[in-house]
Parts: structure tokens; sequence; C-alpha cells
């Protein structure tokens, strides 16, 4: 396996890691549980950034940018106005 390869399991398995932190956040039953969650997804969600910035600069993960209709039309249709 390649670098490539490699770090894309990494971001893989981290925004699993990330969605994991997230739903015992939302399913904690005590502050002292939802505490430790939440600083748990903080950090995981810092190590995604990290992972996907390396990538980026690789160029080995490229996000297009979104057209400002585009983006006008999904905050019209999450905002329900129309």
């Amino acid at each position: 396996m390649d670098d490539r390869g490699i770090m894309e399991n990494i971001l893989l398995t981290t925004k699993g890691v990330c969605d994991l932190y997230m739903h015992g956040t939302i399913e904690s039953a005590t502050p002292n549980v939802r505490s430790t969650f939440q600083s748990a997804l903080t950090g995981a969600l810092g190590m995604q950034e990290d992972v996907y910035r390396q990538m980026s600069e690789k160029g080995w993960y490229t996000a297009q940018q979104a057209q400002s209709q585009q983006v006008q039309q999904v905050k019209q249709k999450f905002s329900g106005t129309n």
C-alpha cells in the first residue's frame, strides 16, 4: 500500500471515530459522560482536519468550490424560505 492509500484509510477511520463520538455525545445520559465524549470528538475532529489538510496539500483530496448560486439555493432550502 502506498502513502496515499494509507492516508485515505486513516482519513476514513478518523471520520468513523468522529461519527462514533458524535453519537456518544448525543446519547449521553449524564453531563460527565457527555463532556468526555465532546472532548474526544473535538480531538478527533482536529485529527481529521490535519489528515485532510495533508492530503489536500499533496493533491490527494480535492474539493470543488461551490458556486454562489448553489450556496444560496441550499440556504433557501434549509431555511424554509423560497
